[in-house]
Protein backbone atom coordinates (compact mmCIF):
# COMPACT_ATOMS: atom_id res chain seq x y z
CA UNK A 1 0.00 0.00 0.00
CA UNK A 2 2.66 2.47 1.02
CA UNK A 3 5.37 3.93 -1.14
CA UNK A 4 8.94 3.84 0.12
CA UNK A 5 9.19 6.73 2.61
CA UNK A 6 12.92 6.97 1.95
CA UNK A 7 12.44 7.48 -1.79
CA UNK A 8 13.83 10.62 -3.40
CA UNK A 9 11.42 13.56 -3.37
CA UNK A 10 8.73 14.74 -1.04
CA UNK A 11 5.63 12.78 -0.18
CA UNK A 12 1.94 13.15 0.62
CA UNK A 13 1.02 11.29 3.79
CA UNK A 14 -2.43 9.77 3.19
CA UNK A 15 -4.58 8.28 5.94
CA UNK A 16 -7.31 5.81 5.01
CA UNK A 17 -5.29 4.62 2.05
CA UNK A 18 -7.30 1.42 1.70
CA UNK A 19 -10.68 3.19 1.72
CA UNK A 20 -12.59 4.38 -1.32
CA UNK A 21 -11.02 7.82 -1.68
CA UNK A 22 -7.58 6.70 -0.52
CA UNK A 23 -7.56 3.83 -3.01
CA UNK A 24 -8.59 6.15 -5.85
CA UNK A 25 -5.92 8.67 -4.85
CA UNK A 26 -3.22 6.02 -4.81
CA UNK A 27 -4.37 4.88 -8.25
CA UNK A 28 -4.25 8.37 -9.79
CA UNK A 29 -1.21 9.80 -7.99
CA UNK A 30 1.59 8.34 -10.15
CA UNK A 31 0.26 9.95 -13.33
CA UNK A 32 0.11 13.26 -11.42
CA UNK A 33 3.75 12.82 -10.33
CA UNK A 34 2.68 12.67 -6.68
CA UNK A 35 4.26 10.16 -4.32
CA UNK A 36 1.88 8.72 -1.75
CA UNK A 37 2.78 7.19 1.59
CA UNK A 38 -0.27 5.46 3.06
CA UNK A 39 0.58 3.87 6.40
CA UNK A 40 -1.48 0.91 7.53
CA UNK A 41 -3.12 0.72 10.93
CA UNK A 42 -0.07 -0.85 12.57
CA UNK A 43 1.88 2.34 11.78
CA UNK A 44 -0.88 4.94 12.18
CA UNK A 45 -4.08 4.00 14.02
CA UNK A 46 -6.50 6.93 13.89
CA UNK A 47 -8.18 5.68 17.05
CA UNK A 48 -4.87 6.40 18.84
CA UNK A 49 -2.60 8.29 16.43
CA UNK A 50 0.58 8.25 18.51
CA UNK A 51 3.67 10.19 17.38
CA UNK A 52 2.58 11.76 14.08
CA UNK A 53 5.47 14.24 14.25
CA UNK A 54 8.00 11.41 13.97
CA UNK A 55 6.09 9.85 11.07
CA UNK A 56 6.13 13.17 9.23
CA UNK A 57 9.86 13.54 9.75
CA UNK A 58 10.55 10.01 8.61
CA UNK A 59 8.45 10.28 5.47
CA UNK A 60 9.59 13.81 4.61
CA UNK A 61 5.94 14.63 3.96
CA UNK A 62 4.92 17.97 2.47
CA UNK A 63 1.16 17.43 2.82
CA UNK A 64 -1.25 15.38 4.94
CA UNK A 65 -4.39 14.10 3.22
CA UNK A 66 -6.82 12.77 5.82
CA UNK A 67 -9.15 10.37 4.01
CA UNK A 68 -9.45 8.09 7.03
CA UNK A 69 -12.72 8.10 8.96
CA UNK A 70 -15.20 6.07 10.93
CA UNK A 71 -17.94 5.84 8.26
CA UNK A 72 -20.34 3.19 9.62
CA UNK A 73 -23.22 5.64 10.02
CA UNK A 74 -25.62 3.30 11.81
CA UNK A 75 -23.02 1.60 14.01
CA UNK A 76 -21.75 5.01 15.10
CA UNK A 77 -24.97 5.54 17.03
CA UNK A 78 -23.73 2.96 19.55
CA UNK A 79 -20.01 3.68 19.19
CA UNK A 80 -19.90 7.46 19.26
CA UNK A 81 -16.83 7.54 21.53
CA UNK A 82 -14.83 5.48 19.03
CA UNK A 83 -16.20 7.48 16.10
CA UNK A 84 -15.20 10.69 17.89
CA UNK A 85 -11.64 9.49 18.45
CA UNK A 86 -11.26 8.71 14.74
CA UNK A 87 -13.36 11.48 13.18
CA UNK A 88 -12.68 14.36 15.59
CA UNK A 89 -9.65 13.78 17.82
CA UNK A 90 -7.39 12.29 15.14
CA UNK A 91 -7.88 15.14 12.62
CA UNK A 92 -6.95 17.57 15.39
CA UNK A 93 -3.77 15.62 16.13
CA UNK A 94 -2.90 15.47 12.43
CA UNK A 95 -3.52 19.19 11.94
CA UNK A 96 -1.40 20.12 14.96
CA UNK A 97 1.41 17.90 13.68
CA UNK A 98 1.15 19.50 10.25
CA UNK A 99 1.28 22.97 11.79
CA UNK A 100 4.37 22.03 13.84
CA UNK A 101 6.08 20.68 10.73
CA UNK A 102 5.11 23.73 8.65
CA UNK A 103 3.18 21.67 6.10
CA UNK A 104 -0.37 21.75 4.72
CA UNK A 105 -3.39 19.49 5.14
CA UNK A 106 -6.43 18.36 3.16
CA UNK A 107 -9.24 16.91 5.29
CA UNK A 108 -12.25 15.05 3.89
CA UNK A 109 -15.60 15.74 5.53
CA UNK A 110 -19.25 15.06 4.78
CA UNK A 111 -22.71 16.33 3.91
CA UNK A 112 -23.90 14.81 7.20
CA UNK A 113 -22.78 17.94 9.07
CA UNK A 114 -26.13 19.39 7.90
CA UNK A 115 -29.58 18.46 9.20
CA UNK A 116 -31.07 18.05 5.71
CA UNK A 117 -34.03 20.36 6.36
CA UNK A 118 -33.01 23.08 3.90
CA UNK A 119 -35.46 23.29 1.00
CA UNK A 120 -35.24 24.74 -2.47
CA UNK A 121 -31.48 24.55 -2.99
CA UNK A 122 -28.24 22.76 -2.18
CA UNK A 123 -26.21 23.56 0.93
CA UNK A 124 -23.48 26.17 0.68
CA UNK A 125 -20.39 26.37 2.85
CA UNK A 126 -21.74 29.27 4.89
CA UNK A 127 -25.05 27.58 5.77
CA UNK A 128 -25.67 26.64 9.38
CA UNK A 129 -24.57 23.15 10.33
CA UNK A 130 -26.68 20.88 12.53
CA UNK A 131 -25.85 17.16 12.35
CA UNK A 132 -28.65 14.77 13.31
CA UNK A 133 -26.58 11.69 14.09
CA UNK A 134 -23.38 10.53 15.76
CA UNK A 135 -21.45 10.26 12.49
CA UNK A 136 -22.29 13.83 11.50
CA UNK A 137 -21.57 15.17 14.99
CA UNK A 138 -18.11 13.58 15.07
CA UNK A 139 -17.25 14.71 11.55
CA UNK A 140 -18.27 18.28 12.40
CA UNK A 141 -16.05 18.13 15.48
CA UNK A 142 -13.22 17.02 13.20
CA UNK A 143 -13.72 20.04 10.97
CA UNK A 144 -13.65 22.30 14.01
CA UNK A 145 -10.45 20.69 15.29
CA UNK A 146 -8.70 21.23 11.96
CA UNK A 147 -9.87 24.84 11.74
CA UNK A 148 -8.76 25.51 15.32
CA UNK A 149 -5.19 24.44 14.54
CA UNK A 150 -2.59 26.75 13.05
CA UNK A 151 -2.32 24.51 9.99
CA UNK A 152 -3.06 25.92 6.53
CA UNK A 153 -5.74 23.50 5.38
CA UNK A 154 -8.61 22.78 3.03
CA UNK A 155 -11.63 20.86 4.26
CA UNK A 156 -13.51 19.14 1.43
CA UNK A 157 -17.07 18.17 2.25
CA UNK A 158 -18.37 15.50 -0.09
CA UNK A 159 -21.34 13.14 -0.29
CA UNK A 160 -22.66 9.75 -1.41
CA UNK A 161 -19.22 8.37 -2.28
CA UNK A 162 -19.15 5.48 -4.76
CA UNK A 163 -16.30 3.63 -6.42
CA UNK A 164 -15.02 0.23 -7.55
CA UNK A 165 -13.51 -0.21 -4.07
CA UNK A 166 -14.81 -1.41 -0.71
CA UNK A 167 -18.48 -1.34 0.21
CA UNK A 168 -20.74 1.26 -1.36
CA UNK A 169 -24.17 1.78 -2.91
CA UNK A 170 -23.17 0.95 -6.48
CA UNK A 171 -21.69 -2.39 -5.53
CA UNK A 172 -24.67 -3.22 -3.32
CA UNK A 173 -27.18 -2.44 -6.08
CA UNK A 174 -25.24 -4.51 -8.63
CA UNK A 175 -25.19 -7.47 -6.27
CA UNK A 176 -28.88 -7.21 -5.40
CA UNK A 177 -29.85 -6.79 -9.05
CA UNK A 178 -28.26 -10.17 -9.75
CA UNK A 179 -30.13 -11.80 -6.87
CA UNK A 180 -33.58 -10.24 -7.13
CA UNK A 181 -36.17 -9.23 -9.71
CA UNK A 182 -37.33 -6.23 -7.68
CA UNK A 183 -35.49 -3.66 -5.57
CA UNK A 184 -37.19 -1.25 -3.17
CA UNK A 185 -35.15 1.93 -2.65
CA UNK A 186 -35.69 5.13 -0.68
CA UNK A 187 -36.94 7.95 -2.92
CA UNK A 188 -37.29 10.88 -0.50
CA UNK A 189 -33.62 11.49 0.33
CA UNK A 190 -31.71 13.59 -2.20
CA UNK A 191 -28.00 14.14 -2.73
CA UNK A 192 -25.04 14.13 -5.11
CA UNK A 193 -23.58 10.74 -6.00
CA UNK A 194 -19.83 11.29 -6.12
CA UNK A 195 -17.03 9.21 -7.60
CA UNK A 196 -14.07 8.56 -5.31
CA UNK A 197 -11.84 9.06 -8.35
CA UNK A 198 -13.27 12.55 -8.90
CA UNK A 199 -12.73 13.34 -5.22
CA UNK A 200 -9.14 12.15 -5.68
CA UNK A 201 -8.78 14.49 -8.67
CA UNK A 202 -10.08 17.34 -6.52
CA UNK A 203 -7.58 16.44 -3.79
CA UNK A 204 -4.73 16.46 -6.31
CA UNK A 205 -5.85 19.88 -7.57
CA UNK A 206 -6.11 21.31 -4.06
CA UNK A 207 -2.98 19.63 -2.71
CA UNK A 208 -0.69 20.83 -5.46
CA UNK A 209 -1.85 24.40 -4.91
CA UNK A 210 -1.48 24.15 -1.14
CA UNK A 211 2.06 22.87 -1.57
CA UNK A 212 3.08 25.17 -4.41
CA UNK A 213 1.37 28.48 -3.62
CA UNK A 214 1.88 30.34 -0.32
CA UNK A 215 -1.43 32.18 -0.79
CA UNK A 216 -3.48 29.23 -2.07
CA UNK A 217 -7.15 29.11 -0.98
CA UNK A 218 -7.89 27.55 2.39
CA UNK A 219 -11.00 26.81 4.42
CA UNK A 220 -14.14 24.76 3.81
CA UNK A 221 -15.27 23.75 0.31
CA UNK A 222 -17.95 21.48 -1.07
CA UNK A 223 -17.03 18.99 -3.78
CA UNK A 224 -19.37 16.47 -5.40
CA UNK A 225 -20.17 15.35 -8.88
CA UNK A 226 -22.56 17.64 -10.73
CA UNK A 227 -26.31 17.16 -10.47
CA UNK A 228 -28.43 15.42 -7.86
CA UNK A 229 -30.87 12.57 -7.50
CA UNK A 230 -32.52 10.35 -4.91
CA UNK A 231 -31.25 6.97 -3.79
CA UNK A 232 -34.04 5.53 -5.93
CA UNK A 233 -32.93 7.54 -8.94
CA UNK A 234 -29.35 6.43 -8.44
CA UNK A 235 -30.41 2.78 -8.12
CA UNK A 236 -32.46 2.98 -11.33
CA UNK A 237 -29.50 4.44 -13.18
CA UNK A 238 -27.11 1.75 -11.89
CA UNK A 239 -29.46 -1.10 -12.79
CA UNK A 240 -30.24 0.33 -16.23
CA UNK A 241 -26.55 0.75 -17.02
CA UNK A 242 -25.65 -2.73 -15.80
CA UNK A 243 -28.46 -4.51 -17.63
CA UNK A 244 -28.52 -2.54 -20.88
CA UNK A 245 -26.91 -5.43 -22.81
CA UNK A 246 -28.50 -8.37 -20.99
CA UNK A 247 -32.19 -7.65 -21.46
CA UNK A 248 -32.81 -8.78 -17.89
CA UNK A 249 -35.63 -6.87 -16.19
CA UNK A 250 -35.14 -5.66 -12.62
CA UNK A 251 -37.85 -3.40 -11.22
CA UNK A 252 -36.67 -0.56 -8.95
CA UNK A 253 -39.59 0.58 -6.82
CA UNK A 254 -39.62 3.84 -4.79
CA UNK A 255 -40.27 3.73 -1.05
CA UNK A 256 -40.35 6.33 1.71
CA UNK A 257 -37.68 6.65 4.39
CA UNK A 258 -40.29 5.55 6.91
CA UNK A 259 -40.50 2.20 5.12
CA UNK A 260 -36.78 1.56 5.58
CA UNK A 261 -35.98 2.38 9.22
CA UNK A 262 -32.32 2.60 10.25
CA UNK A 263 -30.60 3.27 13.60
CA UNK A 264 -29.28 6.61 12.33
CA UNK A 265 -31.47 9.29 10.85
CA UNK A 266 -30.36 10.48 7.40
CA UNK A 267 -30.64 14.04 6.04
CA UNK A 268 -33.49 14.38 3.54
CA UNK A 269 -31.48 16.99 1.61
CA UNK A 270 -27.80 16.11 1.27
CA UNK A 271 -27.20 18.23 -1.81
CA UNK A 272 -24.00 20.31 -1.72
CA UNK A 273 -23.36 23.42 -3.81
CA UNK A 274 -19.91 23.21 -5.45
CA UNK A 275 -19.86 26.71 -6.92
CA UNK A 276 -17.23 28.06 -4.53
CA UNK A 277 -14.86 25.18 -5.26
CA UNK A 278 -15.24 25.57 -9.03
CA UNK A 279 -14.64 29.33 -8.84
CA UNK A 280 -11.56 29.20 -6.63
CA UNK A 281 -9.88 26.01 -7.87
CA UNK A 282 -11.00 26.04 -11.51
CA UNK A 283 -11.97 22.37 -11.50
CA UNK A 284 -15.52 21.55 -12.60
CA UNK A 285 -16.84 18.12 -11.58
CA UNK A 286 -18.36 15.73 -14.09
CA UNK A 287 -22.09 14.89 -14.05
CA UNK A 288 -22.87 12.16 -11.56
CA UNK A 289 -24.39 9.98 -14.28
CA UNK A 290 -21.11 9.89 -16.22
CA UNK A 291 -19.10 9.18 -13.07
CA UNK A 292 -21.39 6.32 -12.05
CA UNK A 293 -21.31 4.84 -15.56
CA UNK A 294 -17.52 4.59 -15.38
CA UNK A 295 -17.75 2.71 -12.08
CA UNK A 296 -20.50 0.33 -13.24
CA UNK A 297 -18.66 -0.44 -16.47
CA UNK A 298 -15.46 -1.19 -14.58
CA UNK A 299 -17.21 -3.45 -12.09
CA UNK A 300 -19.27 -5.35 -14.65
CA UNK A 301 -16.23 -5.87 -16.88
CA UNK A 302 -14.31 -7.65 -14.10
Amino acid sequence: MAADPQAVGRTWLVTGGSGQVGSALRELAPAASVQIYAPDRSELDLAQPGDVDELLRRTNAELIVNCGAYTAVDTAEGEEDLARRINADAPGVLAQAAASAGIRMVHISTDYVFDGELTGRAYREEDDVGPIGAYGRTKLAGEQAVLASACRSVILRTAWVVSPFGKNFVKTMLRLAEERNELRVVADQFGNPTSAHDIARAILTVGRRLVGEPDSPTGIYHFTNAGSTSWHGLARHIVARATRDTGRTVAVEPIATSQYPTPAKRPANSRLDTGKFVREFGFAPAPWEDAVDVIVDRLTAD
